[in-house]
């Protein structure tokens, strides 16, 4: 027996588990694994036997959800070609709440504007939870966010963010 061993924030405990337990009970059929939630800690075990790779895709489902992805988006993480990605705010900001704050702001723009553009433009789902930003899509197009993120957190216009996710994405259609 092989066991992940995550803690998910208490708020995202009621995400995981679902309404009378069928996101729980979706994981681990799915994932064919056995999730052993401590409501009160948030500590989560993730016990797997045989197949390595879907116990590491169960772990991507279970700290999606902890990191502010809904189920729904977080299952995808079970198809081939779909990955999960997060970038710690921290890392940007010097750890001073105000600077957080602000750059999550940046990230999700005036009325969700820029969070929106990524999303549509790249298929990518993000989610923007506490010091982090979560990141779920397919490799090519995560990897385009993570570029366009770290640029947008290092200070560089929005309008530069849409150009180049834009050029990127026509790139990958046309050479990909």
């Amino acid at each position: 027996m092989n066991i992940f061993y995550l803690r998910v924030p208490t708020d995202r405990i009621g995400a995981l588990i679902g309404i009378n337990g069928e996101d729980k009970m979706k994981i681990e059929t799915t994932g064919k694994v056995k999730l052993d939630i401590d409501s009160s800690s948030g500590d989560v075990e993730i016990l797997f036997d045989n197949d390595p790779v879907l116990g590491l895709k169960a772990r991507d489902v279970v700290q999606a959800i902890g990191r502010g992805f809904s189920p729904k988006h977080a299952m995808k993480l079970f198809n081939e070609n779909i990955y999960f990605i997060l970038i710690d705010i921290n890392d940007f900001a010097r750890n001073k709440k105000s600077h957080v704050r602000r750059i999550k702001a940046r990230v999700i723009g005036t009325e969700g504007k820029t969070k929106k553009f990524i999303e549509e433009e790249t298929g990518t789902t993000l989610s923007v939870y506490g010091t982090t930003i979560g990141v779920i899509g397919t490799l090519e197009m995560v990897e385009i966010v993570k570029e366009a993120l770290t640029l947008l957190l290092r200070g560089s216009e929005h309008s530069t963010i849409y150009r180049y996710v834009t050029r990127k994405v026509r790139e990958a259609a046309l050479y990909g």
